[in-house]
């Protein structure tokens, strides 16, 4: 007799980037057209060689670096989150309002672990994002999907109407994954004051906020004085320093709430890894300016996104920013299999619409969400190429 599965866990979807890595097992590409891989939102490149110097002077000289350290992360670098959040979006943030976690989908998974349990229910738009919905499903929390309207926008009206008894939150991402809206302001507003209204915690992941086309905040939300009392704000440092593999994010929270969350990670990491602190530390002390290219270049692959499908016959691009391009094909194979089919036919891996929406929707079986940045423009006029020249 096998040991039991927690029923919660087995019934949740496996990770997604690692059944489409599967898709590849046995294929051999033509030289003349390798693979073009958009199936993940992770730069490929390495830190650049500043950061890399200052992680190994750390590594070598600072023991500290090695030990232990505090449950809710470097004092530095949650003083550096709270000061510079407090600058570029007008509010007032302190250093015990941060915490530092091993990147934002732990954010998440502490946030959540705060607000809900077996039974509860959590309010997230569709298309969403497949870990934040995994979570909630290992932890026999409802995801309540919330369908978005044009451009991939939610509306707070929509999702005042599927507020219960059971609900606990609401989640947005933006600039969105894997949409890759960027939320007007007056939209994060709209579902602050919902929020507050209701007794409800508002989640907002902004893993990709260093690639938002518009400039200055995205939102006021900071602003209010009594922020706290309603928003849970995440972070990651993966995309903006390439620190993918050393894993820090952060969580912006009340005081209180950060209390709960530290019992959640002294349980599952008992600190964040100290180099990669000390590497986003020091990145946001240093790279400013080295991040401004990096969004520029992203925004640039974006344009050329869009002038892509704009040129590619009955395709329809639903969505495009930070790291994605969410589309609808015109096949009649669902998503699931015309995804498959990509790798054999036109040597591009990527992901289908059906990873992104609740099981059986019928608009993720003609949806494709596409991670662009992985992709240089030289990539990026190769796979519109390919998608051209198509026959299924």
């Amino acid at each position: 007799m096998s040991t039991p599965i927690n029923p919660a866990m087995a019934a949740t979807d496996l990770p997604p980037v690692m059944e489409a890595r599967r898709w590849l097992d046995g294929v051999v590409f033509p030289a003349d057209r390798p693979l073009i891989n958009v199936s993940q939102a992770a730069p490929t490149e390495l830190p650049p060689l500043p950061l890399r110097k200052a992680l190994a002077e750390a590594a070598l000289n600072d023991p500290a670096a090695h030990l232990y350290g505090p449950v809710l992360g470097l004092p530095a670098l949650r003083a550096e989150i709270a000061q510079q959040w407090s600058v570029a979006y007008a509010g007032n943030i302190q250093e015990n309002q941060v915490a530092i976690t091993q990147g934002c989908n732990q954010a998440f998974a502490a946030a959540l672990s705060t607000l809900a349990g077996a039974g509860d229910e959590v309010i997230i738009p569709t298309p969403w994002y497949f870990n934040h919905k995994m979570w909630l499903d290992m932890q026999a929390v409802r995801a309540v999907p919330l369908v978005c309207g044009p451009g991939l926008v939610p509306k707070a009206s929509d999702a005042a109407a599927l507020i219960t008894p059971r609900t606990r939150a609401l989640v947005l991402v933006s600039p969105n994954n894997p949409g890759g809206a960027e939320y007007p302001a007056q939209t994060l507003s709209d579902f602050m004051a919902l929020s507050r209204e209701r007794g409800l915690a508002l989640v907002v992941d902004e893993t990709y906020r260093d690639f938002d086309s518009r400039t200055g905040a995205p939102h006021p939300l900071f602003s209010d004085p009594q922020w706290a009392d309603t928003l849970i704000h995440l972070y990651s440092f993966s995309k903006a320093y390439r620190l993918t593999g050393h894993r820090v994010g952060a969580i912006v929270a009340s005081e209180s709430r950060l209390v709960q969350v530290e019992k959640f990670l002294d349980t599952v990491a008992i600190c964040p890894n100290q180099l990669g602190q000390i590497g986003a530390l020091w990145g946001m002390q240093n790279l400013a300016q080295w991040v401004a290219g990096e969004r520029a270049e992203i925004l640039s692959r974006r344009s050329a996104m869009i002038r892509g499908f704009k040129g590619l016959n009955d395709w329809t691009l639903l969505g495009c920013g930070a790291y994605f391009a969410y589309v609808e094909h015109p096949y009649a194979l669902p998503s699931d299999q015309l995804a498959k089919a990509l790798v054999q036919k036109a040597s591009i891996l990527t992901l289908p619409g059906t990873m992104f929406q609740p099981a059986g929707a019928e608009a993720a079986k003609r949806q494709l969400r596409i991670a662009f940045a992985n992709i240089d423009s030289v990539g990026i006029t190769e796979f519109f190429r390919r998608l051209h020249s198509l026959s299924l």
